[in-house]
Protein backbone atom coordinates (compact mmCIF):
# COMPACT_ATOMS: atom_id res chain seq x y z
CA UNK A 1 0.00 0.00 0.00
CA UNK A 2 1.14 3.55 -0.53
CA UNK A 3 1.70 6.06 2.62
CA UNK A 4 -0.54 8.58 2.52
CA UNK A 5 1.36 11.91 4.05
CA UNK A 6 -1.08 14.10 6.62
CA UNK A 7 -0.31 17.40 6.89
CA UNK A 8 -2.47 19.89 7.98
CA UNK A 9 -2.42 23.69 7.58
CA UNK A 10 -3.17 26.15 10.23
CA UNK A 11 -4.72 28.81 7.28
CA UNK A 12 -7.82 31.30 7.61
CA UNK A 13 -6.24 34.64 6.93
CA UNK A 14 -8.15 34.28 3.45
CA UNK A 15 -11.48 33.52 5.30
CA UNK A 16 -14.24 35.96 4.63
CA UNK A 17 -16.39 36.20 7.35
CA UNK A 18 -15.23 34.66 10.74
CA UNK A 19 -11.88 32.64 11.47
CA UNK A 20 -11.40 29.69 13.16
CA UNK A 21 -10.71 26.81 10.60
CA UNK A 22 -7.09 27.41 11.08
CA UNK A 23 -8.00 25.31 14.58
CA UNK A 24 -9.01 22.09 13.09
CA UNK A 25 -5.84 20.12 11.71
CA UNK A 26 -5.44 18.90 15.38
CA UNK A 27 -9.08 18.31 15.94
CA UNK A 28 -9.10 16.61 13.72
CA UNK A 29 -6.20 14.08 14.16
CA UNK A 30 -7.62 13.95 17.70
CA UNK A 31 -11.20 12.60 16.80
CA UNK A 32 -9.24 10.23 13.86
CA UNK A 33 -7.11 8.43 16.71
CA UNK A 34 -9.94 8.62 19.35
CA UNK A 35 -10.93 5.49 21.51
CA UNK A 36 -14.36 6.16 20.51
CA UNK A 37 -13.88 4.61 17.18
CA UNK A 38 -11.25 2.41 15.25
CA UNK A 39 -8.95 3.04 12.23
CA UNK A 40 -10.34 0.61 9.67
CA UNK A 41 -12.30 2.15 6.77
CA UNK A 42 -15.40 0.63 5.45
CA UNK A 43 -13.54 -0.57 2.28
CA UNK A 44 -12.06 -2.69 4.77
CA UNK A 45 -8.22 -1.27 4.88
CA UNK A 46 -6.72 -0.95 8.80
CA UNK A 47 -5.52 2.51 8.61
CA UNK A 48 -3.72 1.90 11.80
CA UNK A 49 -0.98 0.10 10.29
CA UNK A 50 2.48 1.32 10.72
CA UNK A 51 2.85 1.87 6.90
CA UNK A 52 -0.30 3.54 6.34
CA UNK A 53 0.41 7.46 7.25
CA UNK A 54 3.26 9.61 7.56
CA UNK A 55 2.21 12.55 9.60
CA UNK A 56 4.11 15.48 8.78
CA UNK A 57 2.29 17.44 11.29
CA UNK A 58 0.44 21.20 11.09
CA UNK A 59 2.25 23.97 9.47
CA UNK A 60 0.98 27.44 10.24
CA UNK A 61 1.28 28.64 7.12
CA UNK A 62 -0.77 31.10 4.56
CA UNK A 63 1.60 31.84 1.90
CA UNK A 64 0.83 29.70 -0.95
CA UNK A 65 4.38 29.07 -2.14
CA UNK A 66 5.15 27.28 0.96
CA UNK A 67 2.05 24.97 1.42
CA UNK A 68 2.83 24.22 -2.63
CA UNK A 69 6.42 23.41 -1.06
CA UNK A 70 5.46 21.48 1.87
CA UNK A 71 2.73 19.20 -0.78
CA UNK A 72 5.76 19.00 -3.66
CA UNK A 73 8.08 17.56 -0.67
CA UNK A 74 5.42 14.84 0.52
CA UNK A 75 5.17 13.67 -3.09
CA UNK A 76 8.56 13.89 -3.76
CA UNK A 77 8.48 10.90 -0.61
CA UNK A 78 6.33 8.92 -2.93
CA UNK A 79 3.56 9.34 -0.70
CA UNK A 80 -0.09 10.52 -1.11
CA UNK A 81 -1.29 14.13 0.25
CA UNK A 82 -4.40 14.44 2.64
CA UNK A 83 -4.19 17.96 3.97
CA UNK A 84 -6.26 19.39 6.62
CA UNK A 85 -7.28 22.56 6.85
CA UNK A 86 -7.68 25.40 7.37
CA UNK A 87 -9.98 27.28 4.71
CA UNK A 88 -10.79 26.24 1.19
CA UNK A 89 -7.78 28.81 -0.36
CA UNK A 90 -5.38 26.32 0.20
CA UNK A 91 -6.49 24.25 -2.35
CA UNK A 92 -5.39 26.45 -5.21
CA UNK A 93 -1.34 25.69 -3.93
CA UNK A 94 -2.12 22.39 -2.98
CA UNK A 95 -3.17 21.30 -6.19
CA UNK A 96 -0.27 23.44 -8.29
CA UNK A 97 1.74 20.85 -6.43
CA UNK A 98 -0.33 17.61 -7.49
CA UNK A 99 -0.29 18.93 -11.44
CA UNK A 100 3.28 18.86 -11.47
CA UNK A 101 2.99 15.25 -10.15
CA UNK A 102 0.32 14.68 -12.09
CA UNK A 103 0.15 16.66 -15.50
CA UNK A 104 -3.64 15.00 -16.15
CA UNK A 105 -6.01 15.45 -13.61
CA UNK A 106 -9.60 15.81 -12.39
CA UNK A 107 -10.95 17.34 -9.23
CA UNK A 108 -14.26 16.10 -7.61
CA UNK A 109 -14.82 19.18 -5.28
CA UNK A 110 -18.15 19.15 -2.35
CA UNK A 111 -19.02 22.14 -1.39
CA UNK A 112 -22.16 24.64 -1.05
CA UNK A 113 -20.25 26.88 -2.72
CA UNK A 114 -18.62 27.06 -5.97
CA UNK A 115 -15.80 28.80 -4.71
CA UNK A 116 -14.94 30.40 -8.73
CA UNK A 117 -15.16 34.35 -7.74
CA UNK A 118 -12.49 35.92 -9.60
CA UNK A 119 -11.74 37.79 -6.37
CA UNK A 120 -14.03 37.86 -3.57
CA UNK A 121 -14.04 41.45 -2.09
CA UNK A 122 -10.98 42.37 -3.81
CA UNK A 123 -8.62 39.66 -2.72
CA UNK A 124 -8.04 36.71 -5.83
CA UNK A 125 -6.68 34.46 -3.21
CA UNK A 126 -9.58 34.25 -1.22
CA UNK A 127 -11.58 30.78 -0.05
CA UNK A 128 -14.09 31.96 -2.34
CA UNK A 129 -11.87 32.27 -5.24
CA UNK A 130 -9.37 29.09 -5.16
CA UNK A 131 -11.06 27.12 -8.03
CA UNK A 132 -10.74 30.34 -10.36
CA UNK A 133 -7.03 30.01 -10.16
CA UNK A 134 -6.81 26.55 -10.47
CA UNK A 135 -8.83 26.46 -13.84
CA UNK A 136 -7.54 30.14 -15.41
CA UNK A 137 -3.75 27.94 -14.60
CA UNK A 138 -5.26 24.94 -16.44
CA UNK A 139 -4.13 22.75 -13.45
CA UNK A 140 -7.13 20.30 -14.00
CA UNK A 141 -8.61 19.23 -17.02
CA UNK A 142 -11.90 18.68 -15.50
CA UNK A 143 -13.66 19.72 -12.40
CA UNK A 144 -16.84 18.40 -11.08
CA UNK A 145 -18.68 20.19 -8.18
CA UNK A 146 -21.38 18.35 -6.02
CA UNK A 147 -23.50 19.87 -3.45
CA UNK A 148 -23.90 23.67 -4.46
CA UNK A 149 -26.37 25.44 -3.26
CA UNK A 150 -25.57 28.86 -3.19
CA UNK A 151 -25.01 29.86 -7.35
CA UNK A 152 -25.10 33.47 -8.59
CA UNK A 153 -24.71 35.32 -11.90
CA UNK A 154 -21.11 35.89 -11.63
CA UNK A 155 -20.23 32.26 -10.54
CA UNK A 156 -22.53 30.76 -13.11
CA UNK A 157 -20.72 32.87 -15.80
CA UNK A 158 -17.44 31.61 -14.36
CA UNK A 159 -18.39 27.82 -14.49
CA UNK A 160 -19.24 28.51 -18.11
CA UNK A 161 -15.99 30.08 -19.15
CA UNK A 162 -13.89 27.04 -17.63
CA UNK A 163 -16.37 24.10 -18.39
CA UNK A 164 -17.18 23.54 -14.63
CA UNK A 165 -19.13 20.48 -14.38
CA UNK A 166 -22.17 21.87 -11.82
CA UNK A 167 -24.24 19.24 -9.99
CA UNK A 168 -26.30 21.72 -7.80
CA UNK A 169 -27.93 20.35 -4.55
CA UNK A 170 -31.16 20.65 -5.71
CA UNK A 171 -30.71 18.25 -8.86
CA UNK A 172 -28.54 15.49 -6.85
CA UNK A 173 -30.34 12.17 -7.00
CA UNK A 174 -29.75 9.37 -4.49
CA UNK A 175 -27.27 6.92 -6.32
CA UNK A 176 -24.67 9.41 -8.09
CA UNK A 177 -21.66 7.78 -9.57
CA UNK A 178 -19.07 9.59 -10.83
CA UNK A 179 -16.43 8.78 -13.75
CA UNK A 180 -13.24 9.71 -14.45
CA UNK A 181 -10.99 8.99 -16.99
CA UNK A 182 -7.81 10.68 -15.26
CA UNK A 183 -6.62 10.52 -11.67
CA UNK A 184 -8.42 12.61 -9.24
CA UNK A 185 -8.11 14.53 -6.46
CA UNK A 186 -10.97 15.23 -4.26
CA UNK A 187 -11.45 18.86 -2.19
CA UNK A 188 -14.25 18.26 0.87
CA UNK A 189 -15.28 21.47 2.00
CA UNK A 190 -17.23 20.43 5.08
CA UNK A 191 -20.03 23.16 4.40
CA UNK A 192 -20.78 21.22 1.44
CA UNK A 193 -22.64 18.92 4.17
CA UNK A 194 -25.51 20.02 5.88
CA UNK A 195 -25.34 21.84 9.04
CA UNK A 196 -27.22 18.99 10.42
CA UNK A 197 -24.78 17.07 9.97
CA UNK A 198 -21.65 19.55 10.31
CA UNK A 199 -22.87 22.77 12.17
CA UNK A 200 -18.98 23.68 12.76
CA UNK A 201 -18.36 25.70 9.77
CA UNK A 202 -18.32 29.36 9.57
CA UNK A 203 -20.98 29.68 6.37
CA UNK A 204 -23.97 27.29 7.75
CA UNK A 205 -25.99 26.75 4.55
CA UNK A 206 -29.12 24.41 5.04
CA UNK A 207 -30.18 21.76 2.32
CA UNK A 208 -26.84 19.87 2.07
CA UNK A 209 -25.79 16.61 1.63
CA UNK A 210 -25.49 13.89 4.18
CA UNK A 211 -22.55 12.44 5.72
CA UNK A 212 -23.41 8.97 3.87
CA UNK A 213 -24.04 10.68 0.56
CA UNK A 214 -20.59 12.19 0.56
CA UNK A 215 -19.08 8.69 1.74
CA UNK A 216 -21.23 6.95 -1.14
CA UNK A 217 -19.59 8.97 -3.66
CA UNK A 218 -16.08 8.46 -2.29
CA UNK A 219 -16.48 4.91 -2.57
CA UNK A 220 -18.00 4.75 -6.02
CA UNK A 221 -14.93 6.46 -7.81
CA UNK A 222 -13.43 3.73 -9.31
CA UNK A 223 -10.17 5.79 -10.76
CA UNK A 224 -7.18 6.58 -8.74
CA UNK A 225 -7.53 9.29 -6.13
CA UNK A 226 -3.95 10.87 -5.71
CA UNK A 227 -4.72 13.52 -3.13
CA UNK A 228 -6.97 15.04 -1.07
CA UNK A 229 -8.40 17.62 1.36
CA UNK A 230 -10.49 18.29 3.77
CA UNK A 231 -11.37 21.96 4.52
CA UNK A 232 -13.22 24.77 6.30
CA UNK A 233 -13.97 22.79 9.76
CA UNK A 234 -14.25 25.99 12.29
CA UNK A 235 -14.49 24.32 15.70
CA UNK A 236 -15.61 27.92 17.47
CA UNK A 237 -19.19 26.62 15.74
CA UNK A 238 -19.23 23.92 17.49
CA UNK A 239 -19.03 23.28 20.87
CA UNK A 240 -20.10 19.19 20.51
CA UNK A 241 -16.75 18.60 18.92
CA UNK A 242 -19.38 16.36 16.35
CA UNK A 243 -17.93 18.43 13.08
CA UNK A 244 -14.46 17.08 14.01
CA UNK A 245 -15.83 13.48 14.31
CA UNK A 246 -17.75 13.74 10.52
CA UNK A 247 -13.99 14.90 9.19
CA UNK A 248 -12.56 12.11 10.54
CA UNK A 249 -15.17 9.54 9.02
CA UNK A 250 -14.48 11.18 5.77
CA UNK A 251 -10.66 11.16 6.41
CA UNK A 252 -10.91 7.65 6.89
CA UNK A 253 -12.80 6.58 3.72
CA UNK A 254 -10.54 8.93 1.83
CA UNK A 255 -7.69 7.25 3.14
CA UNK A 256 -9.29 4.11 1.92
Amino acid sequence: MSRIGLIGFCSDKNSSFLRGAAEAPPLIREALYSDAANLWSESGIDLGRDDVFFDAGDLNTDAPKEIEGAVSGLLAQGLCPLVLGGDHSITWPIVRAIARAHPTLSILHFDAHPDLYDDYRGNPHSHASPFARIMEEKLAQRLVQVGIRTMNGHQREQAERFGVEVIEMKNLRDGLELSFDTPVYISVDIDGLDPAFAPGVSHREPGGLTTRQVIEIIQSISAPVIGADIVEFNPRMDSTGMTAVVCAKILKELAG
